[in-house]
């Protein structure tokens, strides 16, 4: 078999099927990019496959990191961090902080949206705050129509860690959006369905109704909602997070460190590397060339960014591997490599 089919195969294995939890890394063990604080700035910051959305020019910020800090006795080592470091008192009408993922469209076909026979899903969490109060949930069907619904649940004791179950019904609010041919999401790499965690929300985005679905794409969140970011001592921990096929939850699905790293790679791969990485190779007249294999398939054609000890050109990148040329002879006295390499097909 191929290098390439190679991928293929195992790739399929590492984009999520095969599993009951739909949410990959929802236990906080992989952290390509960062693990110290890093600032929220509609990014993929520390944690894999979890986003981040704030817009400090509103006023707050957050930043996020990786943390020891979780429940008992649940066998989890991690949790993601976030904590305000700017406050915002006085919360603009299009102000927001959230974070999320997506789980990719072709991952969502056993949900059966847009048929009479979707099904319903629970999501379960662990969290903990020091702010106490009314949080929401956001589910967005973002493929074709968009959908949203937003669903509250409550911290109730200060800096303790809390289990949050949340059902999603196809007809919540006794709706059947997501029951008609409108609710389909599509059989592709795209984004299929997204989970948000609402921090805080303008007046912009606050119209929606707890546990119902609708068609307007600002109803994120309800007016009960606490500002998270009313404080910088405000902290906020994540951990456990699971999305499954069923009516309640069940016990967080704990995988092998391998395979969520797998997963992660599809859509994220940052190579690992001391003072040299890969190094560019002798190739044809005055080129030299170095030849990247990803570890798994990625979702679609990333993104690459490398820095070598000579500027380079990137060729023929496709989802299973790259290639960078420099032009010149190859001489015994002077090695190109490269020093820093990543791929980003995140959604």
């Amino acid at each position: 078999m191929s290098k390439q089919n190679e991928l293929v195969q195992f790739s399929r294995g590492a984009s999520g099927g095969g599993s009951k939890n739909f949410i990959i890394n929802g236990d906080m063990k992989i952290f390509q990019r960062a693990t110290a604080a890093t600032a929220v700035a509609n990014n993929y910051t520390t944690a894999d496959r979890w986003k981040a959305w704030n817009d400090s020019s509103y006023g707050g910020a957050m930043t996020t990191e990786k943390s020891t800090d979780v429940p008992s006795g649940q066998g989890f080592s991690n949790s993601l961090k976030f904590q305000c470091s700017t406050a915002s008192t006085s919360t603009a009408a299009a102000e927001y902080a959230q974070f999320n993922q997506v789980i990719e469209a072709q991952n969502c076909q056993a949900f059966a949206y847009g048929t009479s026979g979707a099904k319903t899903l629970t999501l379960s969490f662990w969290c903990k705050s020091n702010k106490t109060g009314v949080y929401t949930v956001a589910i967005k069907k973002a493929d074709s129509t968009t959908y949203i619904i937003p669903i509250e649940y409550t911290i109730s004791s200060a800096n303790t860690w809390e289990k949050k179950t949340i059902t999603v019904s196809p007809t919540a609010g006794s709706t059947t959006l997501i029951t008609n041919s409108g609710g389909a999401i599509a059989n592709d790499n795209g984004s299929g369905l997204e989970i948000y965690w609402n921090l805080l929300l303008g007046s912009n985005y606050t119209g929606g109704t707890s546990d119902t679905w609708s068609s307007n794409g600002s109803y994120w969140t309800t007016t009960n909602a606490v500002n998270w970011l009313d404080n910088t001592a405000n902290n906020f921990y994540i951990t456990g997070v699971q999305l499954e096929i069923n009516d309640t939850a069940t016990d967080f699905e704990v995988e092998n460190y391998g395979t969520t790293l797998a997963k992660c790679q599809r859509y994220f791969w940052k190579q690992p590397m001391g003072a040299y990485g890969t190094f560019f190779c002798n190739y044809v007249n005055d080129y030299r060339f170095s030849h990247i294999w990803f570890p798994v398939g990625m979702r679609a054609t990333p993104t690459s960014t490398t820095t070598t000890s000579t500027a380079a050109t990137e060729y023929h990148p496709d989802p299973y591997h790259t290639k960078y040329y420099v032009a010149g002879h190859y001489s015994s006295g002077t090695s190109i490599y490269h020093t820093a390499f990543q791929a980003d097909a995140e959604l």
